[in-house]
């Protein structure tokens, strides 16, 4: 689903700052009007030794305790406001070469309904690179674009109208409503974002900023989709791809707030415990099983991967696919995620009391230097979980 791309390497030291490419690349300074905790769960000694060297890398990290995270610093940090911050952008569609970091970024200005919101850690998403790509192109916000969709950070500053939020609130959100139809120009991949504050929540007391960074696109996408296909207690669900950013979270949804019967999940050897340890009844190697030859039938089958020509073969009669990628076989359908704060809020307390995790990939986070490698990686469909960027500095 996901196309490969080279990792590129780059530190702080060798960013090409776009300021140095022209003379005068942004005429008004890309200036927009817009309207730890450290609870974990080891790796499978399997996924060691895949490709990726997991061997070297940290535990798999996973929000499971109910107690809270310390008590933040962050909003303590918080002095004057510049007019200018630290962004990654890209000025043309492309791959990863495109991605140029700059100094000299007009802190975005806030609208009456929006929270300025300091940017701890931020994480990607395929709808991230597929966006710098050009796929949606006709519906994408003018360029030069800062990326990013997801973020955990503290409100610095807020709009005439805003209610729920105050300055040093801990949040977190899905920072574009839509998706794929004109997507903010400047998103979470710099040092402050505005975000309109029905797209956040207050961040779960027990999660720390990486862990709550890695969850908002993925996890109300799980949730709409359970939602759409009008799932419920005692129902069966077969999840493609189970140990990816969305997959992971659709697992631990269908079984402890949606109440599953049964849960089924797919993914490469390595990886199979940690879905057993999401939740899953069975785990299903898809290197040594072909998932559309079982005898046994579902009442809905989430494709986050790209296989709804095979999934419709182990759906119930009268029951649901979703498939969030690739060609859609009916009875499948598709559907893009509305960001919406409320999700959040309501699965709040299934993240603070443990029943529901972030599942971050050990690689990670990649510092704020690294975001090209970060793409890159993102871009094999090797990850586990959640690609995190932090800090943002």
């Amino acid at each position: 689903m996901l196309a490969a791309t080279s990792t590129l390497s780059s530190t702080a030291s060798q960013l090409t700052p776009l300021s140095s490419l022209s003379p005068n690349p942004f005429s008004v300074k890309f200036s927009f009007t817009f309207r730890e905790n450290k609870n974990r769960i080891a790796v499978p000694t399997s996924l060691k030794s895949q490709r990726c060297q997991l061997s070297a890398l940290p535990a798999l990290r996973v929000s499971a305790s109910s107690q809270s995270a310390p008590t933040s610093v962050e909003a303590s940090k918080v002095s004057a406001l510049p007019s200018e911050m630290k962004a990654w952008v890209y000025g043309a569609y492309g791959g990863v070469d495109v991605l140029k970091f700059d100094t000299k970024v007009a802190v975005p200005e806030l609208l009456e309904d929006q929270v300025l919101v300091k940017v701890v850690a931020a994480a990607l998403n395929p709808v991230d690179f597929k966006r710098r790509q050009g796929k949606f192109q006709n519906t994408d916000s003018p360029l030069p674009t800062v990326p990013g969709y997801d973020v955990a950070g503290v409100v610095v500053k807020v709009g005439s109208k805003v209610k729920d939020f105050k300055e040093g609130d801990e949040v977190y959100g899905d920072i574009n409503e839509k998706a794929l139809e004109g997507p903010k120009q400047s998103g979470s991949l710099a040092e402050y974002t505005a975000v309109e504050e029905r797209l956040l929540a207050l961040k779960p007391k027990n999660l720390d900023f990486v862990q709550a960074a890695a969850l908002p696109l993925a996890i109300e996408t799980a949730y709409e989709g359970l939602e759409r296909t009008g799932f419920s207690a005692g129902k069966s669900l077969l999840v493609l791809n189970g140990a990816g950013g969305v997959g992971s979270l659709v697992i631990q949804l269908a079984k402890h707030v949606f109440g599953a019967s049964r849960v089924a999940a797919t993914s490469s050897t390595g990886k199979l415990e940690l879905l057993k340890s999401l939740g899953a009844d069975l785990a299903i190697d898809y290197t040594k099983e072909n998932f559309e030859e079982l005898p046994e039938k579902f009442d809905v089958v989430y494709d986050a991967i790209g296989q709804c020509d095979k999934a419709v073969k182990v759906v119930k009669e009268g029951g649901s696919v979703v498939a969030l990628t690739g060609a859609v076989t009916p009875p499948g359908f598709r559907f893009v995620v509305t960001s919406n704060g409320a999700v959040l809020k309501k699965l709040n307390p299934y993240l603070e009391s443990g029943k529901v995790k972030a599942v971050i990939d050990p690689k990670g986070p990649f510092p704020f230097s690294k975001l090209v490698e970060a793409f890159s990686y993102l871009e094999t469909n090797r990850a586990t979980g959640k690609v995190v960027i932090h800090p943002i500095q």
